[in-house]
């Protein structure tokens, strides 16, 4: 592909999120939107008019079948997503979906199988990788910095209030879970790819609160990594007033405390120069935190993903959480589910 051609971009789903994939585009190098889709012609509208996009639509197969398109963000309901994205790879184009990538292993197997025979590149957005404190702690622990791997955990205690379990929120066919898959999946990503996939999850989950949503909000989980080492992962919606997401990495030679992208704690038995100045930063960038307002956050975390799937379809390379990658959390997920709804302990397949 040309390094001067302008990439085209399309969405399907204009809700909420929508809107911070719209703002990202804007400010990417090298690409535009071009237009947009949703079954719902007021969305469309409201969506389209506010970011002076010149093609709107309530036909996805029209949205598709416009040259001029190269990427497409499906930005519908998590239980939803599978179909809009199916029929955008059919039609050749690359792929980014919003978190969670499918509410199922094998409903995303379906898709990546889908994109595999298509050639084509398909990520999912887990924006939180690309902070620099996020990043920092990769780097460390891919140096080895921390030694053995003692307990690794994760920790989503969230606020909701009632009225924001309306439509297909807390739903099992469209949100896929409650606590775990719609809020804590940001963290379960980020966990698993500092410390690896845990092998085998025990859990339990319940309705603490929310007591009118099929889906949990709130849950626990114990881990047990293929490294030997353990940990737990907490998430809920009914804690007031709500905390940022929070991950703890402790190792026999150095600890960490990630919260939202702010490093809290950084400590080494081996100091390294750099070490000072990051405890001084923090190394965060600012990303929002949706702890108590799920519109809190900004569109700078999903801008640095799309330029890097820009990138990578300028490059011909693999973007940086592929969808192969994305398929991580939901298995975690999954399997916590299964283990609470079973009552033993369950592996991840």
């Amino acid at each position: 592909m040309s390094s001067s051609k302008t990439l085209g971009f399309g969405i399907i789903g204009c809700g909420v999120i929508a809107d911070f994939h719209a703002q990202a585009i804007a400010n990417l190098t090298g690409a535009r939107l071009v237009g947009v889709a949703d079954q719902i012609e007021a969305a469309v509208t409201r969506l389209a008019t506010k970011h002076k996009v010149g093609f709107a639509t309530t036909n996805v197969a029209e949205l598709l079948a416009r040259p001029d398109i190269d990427i497409v963000c499906v930005t519908t309901p998590s239980g939803a997503h599978l179909e809009p994205a199916l029929a955008a790879v059919k039609a050749g184009k690359h792929v980014v979906v919003e978190k969670p990538i499918e509410i199922t292993v094998e409903r995303v197997d379906e898709l990546l199988k889908a994109a595999d025979a298509a050639n084509v590149k398909i990520a999912a957005i887990f924006q939180s990788r690309f902070g620099n404190g996020a990043r920092t702690v990769k780097a460390a622990l891919d140096a080895g910095r921390f030694g053995k791997l003692v307990l690794c955990s994760a920790y989503v205690k969230w606020h909701r209030a009632a009225d924001y379990y309306r439509g297909w929120k807390g739903t099992l066919k469209l949100d896929g879970g409650g606590a775990v898959m719609n809020q804590g999946v940001h963290a379960v990503d980020l966990l698993q790819w500092f410390a690896g996939m845990p092998e085998e999850v025990f859990a339990w989950k319940t309705r603490r609160v929310h007591t009118g949503i099929e889906a949990e909000d709130t849950a626990a989980a114990t881990l047990r990594f293929a490294s030997g080492a353990l940990g737990s992962i907490e998430a809920t919606t009914a804690a007031y007033p709500g905390f940022n997401k929070r991950i703890e990495i402790t190792g026999s030679t150095g600890s960490c405390i990630l919260e939202d992208d702010r490093i809290l704690a950084w400590e080494f038995r081996e100091a390294r120069p750099e070490d000072a100045a990051i405890k001084a930063a923090g190394q965060t960038v600012d990303m929002g935190s949706g702890a108590t307002d799920p519109t809190a956050i900004n569109f700078y975390g999903h801008q640095l993903q799309l330029q890097d799937l820009v990138d990578a379809v300028r490059e011909n390379r693999r973007p940086a959480v592929e969808g192969r990658e994305a398929r991580n959390a939901v298995a975690l997920i999954r399997a916590i589910y299964a283990s609470a709804d079973q009552g033993k302990p369950v592996k991840i397949a």
